[in-house]
């Protein structure tokens, strides 16, 4: 009997396709559902990546015109203001992920979840990436024994894929959300006004300008490693390898400060660098929660909760497929 197919709601849009592309390429048998309102672009993208359907849906019914049609997992690349894809799957007891609700807009997935949490695993994705921050950052968190301060500063370059989606989302998290959320002393709190501006220097050493966001690695990694100040930032301008004169590329720095295991002063900083842009990182972390979702990793299937990206991703599996599509992970000089 066929595995029953893997939904990607948004799955013609660029980071849906590098979702499909990482699934195919690691899972050969694994059926897809490409799905959109497009039928037209979502069938073009099925017959790219092979062994996948297109199918238009529609998040106003329900079963999202998909009728009795079996899926083993779903995964959202928009902002589904209806949460239709989260009712869906809990309906058909199938996991669920999405990657684009803002920290404000945690809510209705989480209601959603409190309500039956015994229907499926739901997993709030909008973590930098998918993993490609939370996964690094707990790694070297682990030469330290008591980690103080945290500090990320993410650089898309100006010159990187948007999708209508991204930039939308983007667009919302930086421009229509007035405030971003950060751990200082221990507490919660959220920047506006100038205390939202912010600085940090890029692989090569430039100090950029930035901006405060809070995807959920502010919140995910402040509780994981009891840090009492954690941060986020965020620059769009020129990255490290496009001021040298080459193709532009997406970095990631991250900053640790605390004490070793004998209590001694340690600070670190590296870096998470991959030359294709944004889009690659986010697809491979999305695939890969998938595929611990269902347990096409050979492990049994996650079972119902609500989880953050780097809960389900195990760390060597995750470097390894990181190198193996491209990504860099550096040390950095530490100023």
């Amino acid at each position: 009997m066929s595995p029953a197919p893997i939904l990607l709601i948004g799955g013609s849009g660029i980071v849906g396709r590098w979702t499909a592309r990482f699934l195919r390429a690691a899972h050969p048998d694994q059926p897809l559902l490409i799905g959109g309102r497009d039928l037209a672009k979502a069938k073009k993208v099925a017959t790219e990546i092979g062994g996948a359907e297109g199918v238009v849906l529609d998040l106003a019914i329900d079963g999202l015109g998909l009728g009795e049609r079996p899926v083993s997992a779903v995964a959202v690349f928009f902002t589904d203001e209806r949460i239709a894809g989260l009712r869906f799957a809990q309906s058909r007891g199938v996991p669920h992920i999405s990657i684009s609700p803002g920290i404000i807009e945690i809510g209705p997935e989480v209601a959603a979840y409190i309500h039956d949490p015994d229907a499926a695993p739901v997993v709030l994705g909008t973590e930098w990436l998918v993993g490609a921050t939370t996964v690094p950052t707990l790694e070297f968190a682990k030469a330290f024994g008591r980690v103080h301060d945290i500090a990320i500063g993410a650089l898309l370059d100006e010159q990187d894929a948007f999708g209508p989606a991204a930039a939308a989302d983007l667009e919302r998290q930086t421009k229509t959300m007035p405030a971003a959320l950060a751990r200082r002393n221990g507490a919660y709190l959220w920047r506006v006004g100038d205390d939202a501006k912010a600085k940090f220097r890029a692989v090569d050493g430039t100090l950029m300008e930035a901006s405060a966001l809070s995807p959920y690695d502010v919140v995910g990694l402040a509780t994981a490693t009891g840090a009492p100040n954690v941060q986020f930032s965020l620059a769009i301008g020129v990255s490290s390898t496009r001021r040298r004169g080459e193709p532009m590329s997406t970095e990631i720095v991250i900053e640790l400060a605390g004490e070793d295991q004998a209590g001694r002063p340690l600070r670190t900083r590296h870096a998470i660098v991959h030359p294709e842009g944004q889009m690659p990182l986010t697809g491979l972390g999305v695939a890969m929660v998938l595929e611990r979702l269902v347990g096409l990793d050979g492990n049994p299937a996650t079972p119902p909760g609500l989880y953050f990206p780097y809960q389900l991703l195990e760390p060597a599996a995750y470097f390894a497929r990181l190198e193996k599509i491209g990504g860099m992970v550096m040390t950095l000089d530490v100023f």
